[in-house]
Parts: structure tokens; sequence; C-alpha cells
């Protein structure tokens, strides 16, 4: 019999560790100084105190908060359109918009990539997308794991999870308890469908208009290409919403913050109001991206439909203090925002009414 190896199975071990080398240098241009070297690595590591007396300073009773996501079928269209650069970024932003919403700081990302044969110039690129999303979230790469699974995977095709880890003192720690009637919403423009709903958007634009990536969108009012407009990349708001929570008290002043993500604004506002609270929005005080007039004129979707399948425009709330509001306005256009008060809660249970 002739002796047969890993590599006649499908899985290379040494373009692996060529691979990993290759990445580490994308790595470490998003360390702090946070980051303790370990030349083993089989494990991260990462300091809370390098600079014990700032640390003490901002985080005397500190609480660590952890997410977790992907990027769900949107993967697919980086498939169609061979273009992996930017699904990376979204991946971190899934991740870092969450522990945000609590107050946090992100600290450090991890990543885990699954493929059936390693192909290291898209998952280059896959890796270079995720250190430029963590450059923009401030927060390290401090590694992950990249498994060869034959098989398992269809040719060309990969997934991806990604964690992250950040931190938020005891008292700024944002719950949504705060939040009271009169309280404004005020609305973070998305730039586009971010990374949700794409199992209908595939179905609309692939198989029912028979559209390819390369097409214009042009009579949509949309100047680039589908496989473009797709692949835009989730927003980040980190530094803008960091910079106004490190502004102000927070208890007084941000009392919630929504990531919008699946299920819309209708059902991600109500995870953070108080049992007595609902929410009003009026959908003329934003911008809709004509990528949503699209879907809804392709598929003929009901627009409740699109609401809790979408964001519709909108990335991340934040619930302010009326007497608050025009300040915190200031300080997110002073941090390259393009807010808008989009709604205010009144009393009622949990409900988000849109007109």
């Amino acid at each position: 019999m002739t002796p047969v190896t890993y590599k006649d199975a499908g899985v290379d071990i040494q373009k692996g560790a060529r691979f990993a080398e290759d990445i580490r240098a994308l790595m470490q241009r998003t360390f702090s100084e946070r980051v303790v070297p370990n030349p083993g690595g089989f494990g991260a590591l990462f300091s809370l105190d390098y600079d014990e007396r700032l640390f003490r300073h901002n985080y005397a009773h500190p609480i660590l908060v952890s997410a977790t996501d992907g990027v769900g079928t949107k993967l697919k269209v980086a498939f169609m359109a061979g273009r992996h650069g930017t699904v990376g970024i979204d991946l971190v932003a899934m991740c870092v918009n969450d522990i945000l919403v609590l107050g946090a700081e992100p600290l450090f990302f991890l990543d885990y990539l699954a493929t059936g044969k390693l192909e290291p110039e898209a998952l280059r690129q896959v890796v270079s997308g995720i250190a430029a999303g963590c450059r923009r979230a401030g927060c390290s790469l401090l590694g992950g794991e990249t498994a060869e699974m034959p098989g398992f995977y269809k040719k060309g095709e990969y997934d991806m999870a990604g964690f992250a880890v950040g931190v938020v003192e005891k008292r700024r720690l944002i719950t949504g308890r705060k939040i009271r009637p009169g309280d404004l919403l005020v609305g973070l423009p998305s730039s586009g469908l971010h990374s949700n709903g794409y199992s209908l958007a595939r179905r609309l634009f692939f198989e029912e208009a028979g559209m390819r990536c390369a097409d214009s969108l042009a009579p949509f009012g949309i100047e680039c290409s589908l496989g473009e407009e797709l692949l835009r990349p989730t927003s980040i708001y980190v530094r803008p919403v960091r910079a106004v929570l490190r502004h102000y008290r927070v208890k007084q002043v941000i009392g919630g913050i929504v990531h919008v993500t699946g299920g819309g604004l209708v059902e991600n506002i109500p995870r953070v109001l108080p049992a007595d609270c609902a929410a009003e929005l009026d959908s003329s005080k934003w911008r809709r991206h004509p990528v949503f007039d699209a879907i809804r004129q392709i598929g003929d979707v009901p627009l409740d439909e699109m609401y809790r399948t979408f964001n519709m425009g909108i990335g991340m709330v934040l619930i302010v203090a009326p007497y608050y509001a025009e300040s915190v306005l200031r300080q997110l256009r002073r941090a390259g925002e393009e807010p808008a008060v989009i709604g205010r809660v009144v009393p009622g249970a949990r409900q988000v009414c849109i007109r």
C-alpha cells in the first residue's frame, strides 16, 4: 500500500504555517502597548494595566464585555464577486458595535477562518480587512485560527467568526435602565445593508431580477455595481460614540445604545427599553439609502417586512436625555458622523411605532 499523508487527505500543514507567518505583519500593525509578546503562540496575552496609573484612573471597577458574531450569507456575494477585502471589516464591526452599546472600549479581537482548501490570496484579503477593521475600532488583532477542512466547504468558499473583548467601568455601564419618556433617539447613518438581510437581498437581486455582481445599479440611483454595493462594509461606530461617552457623565446623558442588526429598528430598539417605555420614530428625519428602495421595488416587499429585516439607513441609535441632545449632536458631527434626531421615547410596552 502506498503511504498516505495528511497532505494527500487535503490538509497542507506547511502551507498553513506559511500563511500564518505571512499575516503576522498585518496583525502586528494593530497592536497597542497592552499586547504582551508570546513567542509560543498557543494563546494571546493582553495586559489591562500596561500603564497602571492610567488604568486605575479610568477603571476602578472594570467589567469585561464580550461579543461574537459572523457575516452570514454576505460571504456568498464575496465568493460570487471574487472580492474578499471588505468582509473582514464586517466581521469586526458586527462584534465591536455590539460591545459598544454597553459603553465598552474594545480591547482585542480574535478570528476563526475555516475553508475546504487554503487559498492564501483570498484569505489574506480577508485578514487584511479584519486588521483594517481593528484599526478603525482601536483594538488589537491578537490572533485566531485558520482551519483547513477538506470536503466540508465548496471549492473557493470559507466561513468565519469573530470574537471581541472590551472593558467598561462599572459606574459607566449602559444598560437602558435610565431611559425615560421624553428621551430623544439620535440615529447614526448606516453605510448600506451592513451585514443583515442578505438571504432576502440575494434572492431578489440575483434570482428574481437576474442580475450579476458586475451589473450597474444606475437605474436605482446608485452609482456603483451591484457587487460593490452589496460588499460595502458595515460602519464601525466606536470612535465617534466613544468620543461622546468620554465627554459626558454617561448616566445623565446616554440612557441606552442600540446596534441595529438583524430584526432592524423594530426588533432591536425594544431590547434596551424599560418595560414601561416605547419608541416613536419619524422616518422623514433620516435619509434612506436607495439600495433599500431597490430591494422593495424588485420584490414588492411590504414596508413592515423591510423594517423587520434591514436597518433601513440607521446603523446605531443613541437614546439621549433631551437637555443634552444638541450637545451630543455637535459632538457626533465633530467626530465625522451625520446624526439626526429620529424619534422619542414615549410611555408604552416596548413597542416601536414608525411613521
